[in-house]
């Protein structure tokens, strides 16, 4: 039993630090063109397999690349770059489903010593490959019966490429922190990393055609005030990088 004046403490503590700790909120502009739906950026293979075309209404179209109404950016990975963070990888699991054919969410972050929970929510048969560098890699068939699979990456790395051995157009990306302060862009190019310690930081917003052309990656370094700090990004298109 923890004595009265021990837990009093400690609950000051925890107080304390949540008041401290404060917001950092953008939104990631683009400026550059949406892809277009038309058929030639349409999941053509999707369709075409009996089973994964009869789970979608609509057309499924490419996720590399996918520009809000409001001309900002979805899927962009941002987080602080080597932040500081004492305590453990939290208990519950990050979640990646197979679901319609398609990896859900497209891109993600999660913290070192944490477990990745798999999930296929298909009838039908994939094969979860990841393909990381500093990490083990892992590779698993899933058959329709096999609902989940779970493990855990235990060090830090950006990012881990994620694909489907039988589903060649599922690729997804799952980047590994030793902290918790990262977020990923939703329908309205908005990201919200909370309870980050006031101090000043160097903040990256990445992008999966970073990978591929100049443009996609960007740094800025900003100071997180007791009122949270608004920290805006914008993304030019550029070449297509050396190989």
């Amino acid at each position: 039993m923890i004595p009265k004046a021990m837990a009093n403490t400690l609950l000051f503590t925890i107080f304390i630090n949540s008041i401290v700790a404060q917001q950092l909120s953008g939104s990631v502009l683009y400026d550059g063109k949406a892809m277009p739906k038309i058929p030639k950026t349409q999941l053509n293979k999707l369709s075409n397999d009996p089973y994964c075309g009869s789970t979608h209404k609509e057309p499924v179209y490419r996720q590399g690349l996918i520009v809000n109404e409001n001309k900002t950016l979805k899927n962009v990975l941002v987080y602080l770059k080597d932040a500081k963070y004492d305590s453990g990888a939290p208990e519950t699991q990050a979640v990646i489903d197979q679901k319609g054919c398609t990896y859900s969410p497209h891109v993600q972050g999660m913290m070192a010593g944490q477990e990745l929970l798999i999930k296929n929510s298909d009838a039908t048969l994939h094969n979860i490959q990841g393909l990381p560098v500093i990490n083990s890699e892992f590779n698993y068939a899933m058959p329709k019966v096999v609902k989940e699979k779970a493990l855990k990456i235990n060090k830090a790395e950006h990012p881990i490429k994620i694909k489907c051995d039988v589903h060649p157009w599922m690729k997804a990306y799952v980047s590994v922190f030793d902290h918790p302060y990262f977020a990923v862009t939703d329908d309205s190019g908005r990201y919200q990393i909370n309870n980050v310690p006031p101090g000043n930081y160097k903040v990256v917003a990445w992008h999966e055609r970073d990978l591929k052309r100049e443009g996609y990656t960007q740094t800025q370094t900003v100071e997180i005030g007791e009122d949270g700090t608004i920290l805006d990004f914008s993304f030019t298109k550029g070449d297509k990088k050396k190989k």
